[in-house]
């Protein structure tokens, strides 16, 4: 087991190292320029771009840019911001706990409502509940997420005013305590919502085809045919062995997540690092867009590893 986690360490790291190299490359070799964006489109001042440049490390080649960055990067600082002026690591501090919490809240959600979906479908196949259960699952994953989030704040907000539409906490008030927590989780609805709706049809199909392929595998029905409950079967047998993929699926939709809400925390003006990344993308901002980047793969990469040593742990095969 040492071994296997360690070679997963060693992957892991080189992993967010080549990611963070075609990250680097993509994004400068992107259309645009960060210093005229901080200059002005009126402003074209030879002395002052230099000086710009020479302040944030562009007047360097590439290579050098590249490994100069990864050096303090490795020391924790991700630079400073070329439109806010701030440092990097500072502003992704900020916005990373507002994205986790919208992240692990909805996928932990999605987890557990699409994953009993799918064992009660499979255990009740043909019935009218499984019928009901996957064109219930067909049509939300039909549904693009903004689109959804966009119904959810119209039916919700608009229409029945019972929730709020943007933001994390309502500017005007200042609660404290117990009030702020509450103002918070009024402030997840919509947005976990709308996460967990387009997420639970991977997990419904994921988990329901596993419990039927597992149920019709040989083992099964020689255990149905000496006699066995079917509850022990399924709980014993059938269930340890179909959750198996949908471990897999969780780690990899918590890593997707973690890198593509940007699009959900837009809607609703959710103050996370998916709006920061927007906004670094649109102004041309090098280091808050390498810093974030890299935070990122750092996470997909420890996501990654602990779902292959939670793997490891459910199914010692996979260890050898």
């Amino acid at each position: 087991m040492k071994r296997y986690v360690s070679k997963r360490v060693l992957t892991g790291l080189l992993t967010i190292l080549i990611v963070f190299l075609i990250n680097f490359i993509i994004i400068n070799l992107a259309p645009g320029d960060p210093i005229k964006t901080l200059m002005g489109k009126e402003t074209d001042d030879p002395a002052l771009r230099a000086a710009l440049e020479e302040k944030y490390g562009l007047d360097k080649p590439l290579h050098i840019q590249f490994f100069s960055y990864l050096k303090t990067a490795m020391s924790g600082d991700l630079g400073t911001s070329i439109i806010y002026n701030r440092p990097v690591s500072e502003m992704i501090g900020e916005k990373l706990s507002a994205t986790i919490l919208l992240v692990l809240t909805s996928a932990i959600l999605s987890l557990i409502i699409g994953t009993l979906m799918g064992i009660v479908a499979a255990r009740k196949e043909g019935s009218a509940i499984d019928v009901i259960f996957s064109g219930f699952s067909y049509i939300l994953n039909s549904m693009p997420s903004f689109w959804l989030g966009l119904m959810l704040i119209i039916i919700f907000s608009s229409v029945l005013n019972l929730l709020p539409t943007y933001g994390m906490t309502d500017p005007r008030a200042s609660y404290k305590g117990m009030a702020y927590v509450m103002d918070v989780l009024k402030h997840m609805i919509l947005p976990v919502g709308t996460l967990v709706l387009i997420q639970i049809p991977l997990y419904y199909r994921i988990a329901k085809s596993s419990v039927l392929q597992v149920t019709n595998e040989d083992f099964i029905l020689t255990l149905k045919a000496t006699g066995m409950s079917e509850k022990k079967i399924f709980n014993k047998y059938i269930f340890r062995n179909a959750i198996l993929p949908t471990v897999t699926i969780f780690g990899i939709s918590l890593a997707y997540l973690i890198t593509g809400v940007a699009l959900i925390e837009t809607v609703f003006a959710w103050p996370g690092t998916g709006r920061l990344v927007l906004t670094a993308i649109n102004q041309r901002d090098y280091p808050t867009l390498m810093g974030i980047y890299l935070v990122m793969s750092i996470s997909v990469a420890v996501v990654m590893m602990l779902v292959d040593i939670v793997y490891a742990v459910l199914d010692p095969r996979i260890r050898y």
